[in-house]
């Protein structure tokens, strides 16, 4: 693996080594056609195999089947001929296909025939009172220590949310000897009877064994409150107490740890920063890029493959790394494209994977008063804008999310609105009655990491360049 890439221009650039971009990289690596994967995390696995090359984690029964799957793909990769940078922060893509990279304190500009997003997805945040207190996390950051390091929770803990990560992160915590308190599920009733008529397709897909016995193996160690329809955390500079409403039933209960979860959208930033065009899913309840059957986005040369494309989870994210890879293979050298498996095959495996998806989304919609908040509570966080911040700012005259900028400043911290873009449009939304659509999103621009003023002075420049700022 290099620290810095050692061209100026690649056939395919892949951005993201989770399931997707590993998939994608070996394919076009296969074909024969010069390949750089770039990743900003230390080894490659994305979230779902974070520090598969590295974990403490070496018991395969804690971390379950379905993380130990990756480590061939990874083989695979690291075998392949491909170029590899990891703790690459990408933060610029073009029309161009010019990609801005920052490695080691440096970045520089590569040019790509074909760029392929494998950014994955984040987890869709969850603005309730006390979100932002220390003790309080999100499952995913959770999973991440427990992956990398082996860190598992000793004091009084408690899980808050849905979607099959919970469940996960549930069962890993236990197998590695953490401690579970309570998990409170914020599953709305109404959930269930809407998701029945997908049932069937579930129930045939590899998922249903796999998550019934996962729930199974928890229910049996900790006390699970269903119906939770009401959520804060409390205390004094530091997590104290989680207090919860289910049905009839009001509790206050003592925590030092919250872990929250209502599930993931795709990682839209850099997409949206390159100009790709998106939409809002009713469905996911996110925003999503517009996409033909290979994976193509709006922009001519760059595709999403991946939960970056709609979320579809990890088997499914590697047929779509596939497909991406295949079409870009078939359009820079399309001799090449038969040494790699045939298109249709890919599309067989990825229906096969999807099968079922319909019904963990129906499931698993988060409900409106876990993704709408009211009052006080922060919406905001790199800003400390509230619920009330915003609708106030309504009411004076802030129509979308890009004129609320210059009222309260939301988007414009560390996060790029990553932690609030979609509480802000659909609580703009609702204000104003109209659809998210409607609303839109933030406008995004490069920089969409941050990324420090001797970073981008360090970019290899042009006589011509020097020559259009030194006065004559």
């Amino acid at each position: 693996m290099r620290a810095t890439p050692k061209r100026d221009s690649y056939d395919i650039v892949v951005i993201g080594a989770g399931p997707a971009g590993l998939a994608a990289t070996v394919f076009a690596a296969e074909a024969g056609l010069s390949t750089l994967l770039l990743d900003e995390n230390p080894g490659p696995g994305g979230q779902v195999w974070r520090a598969i090359s590295s974990t403490p984690v070496v018991e395969r029964e804690q971390l379950g089947a379905d993380y130990w799957a990756g480590a061939d793909l990874v083989q695979a990769v690291q075998s392949s001929g491909a170029e590899i940078i990891h703790r690459a922060t990408v933060w610029s893509l073009d029309r161009n296909l010019e990609v801005g990279v920052s490695v080691g304190g440096a970045s520089a500009f590569i040019k790509a025939g074909r760029v392929i997003l494998a950014t994955g997805a984040l987890e869709r945040p969850y603005p309730i009172p006390g979100w932002t207190l220390p003790g309080v996390m999100t499952a995913g950051a959770a999973q991440t220590m427990l992956k990398s390091s082996g860190l598992v929770p000793d004091g009084r803990t408690v899980i808050a949310g849905q979607g099959p990560l919970l469940w996960l992160l549930a069962a890993q915590i236990l197998r590695l000897g953490g401690r579970i308190d309570r998990i409170l599920d914020t599953t709305e009733r109404r959930n269930y009877l809407a998701a029945l008529p997908h049932a069937f397709a579930f129930m045939t897909s590899p998922y249903f064994a796999k998550g019934l016995a996962m729930m199974r193996e928890v229910r049996a160690k900790v006390r699970v409150v269903t119906g939770v329809n009401e959520l804060s955390a409390e205390g004094d500079g530091q997590l104290a107490t989680v207090t919860y409403a289910a049905g009839d039933r009001r509790e206050t209960i003592p925590a030092g740890l919250l872990l929250l979860h209502q599930g993931v959208v795709p990682n839209v930033n850099l997409a949206m920063a390159a100009g790709i065009e998106h939409r809002w899913d009713d469905g996911q309840l996110c925003w999503s890029p517009v996409l033909d059957d290979k994976g193509n986005t709006s922009v001519e040369g760059i595709a999403i493959a991946g939960d970056g494309a709609g979320i579809a989870g990890m088997e499914a994210a590697v047929f779509r790394g596939r497909i991406a890879a295949r079409a870009a293979v078939q359009t820079l050298a399309p001799e090449e494209a038969a040494k790699l498996a045939p298109m249709a095959t890919l599309r067989t495996n990825l229906a096969r994977a999807e099968r079922g998806r319909v019904f963990l989304d129906t499931l698993f919609r988060p409900a409106r008063q876990f993704r709408i908040p009211s009052g006080d509570t922060i919406v905001c966080r790199c800003e400390e804008v509230t619920a009330n911040d915003i609708l106030d700012a309504v009411a004076i005259g802030a129509t979308g999310p890009n004129q609320l900028k210059a009222y309260r400043r939301t988007g414009m911290g560390p996060c790029q609105g990553r932690l609030c873009g979609l509480t802000v449009t659909e609580l703009m939304a609702e204000a104003r009655g109209k659809s998210p659509q409607e609303i839109g999103y933030y406008r995004l621009r490069a920089p969409v990491k941050p990324i420090t003023l001797s970073e981008l002075a360090a970019v290899a420049k042009t006589e011509a360049d020097v020559n259009a700022v030194v006065r004559g």
